[in-house]
């Protein structure tokens, strides 16, 4: 998944607001670093969209059900 870049962008504004006065100098640069630092950390991990999720999750209830309904096809033929 590729992450929202304008929610990165907003993140690292909110980090770099977050700096204390005497750092607020090079808040430019930070806000780039901590841009970085996301967008690195957030490509290492697995992610999926909600989109994906939400259509796996039906795939996943979908294949419940016909196990069901195949446990009750096999018990009622015992």
């Amino acid at each position: 998944m590729k992450p929202d870049l304008q929610t990165l962008d907003d993140l690292a504004r909110r980090l770099t607001d977050a700096l204390p006065e005497s750092l607020k100098s090079v808040s430019s640069e930070a806000e780039v670093q901590f841009k970085a630092i996301l967008e690195k950390g957030l490509a290492k991990m697995d992610l999926v969209t909600r989109q994906e999720f939400e259509a796996q999750k039906k795939v996943l209830s979908r294949a419940e059900q016909k196990l069901a309904e195949l446990e009750k096809k096999l018990k009622s033929q015992e």
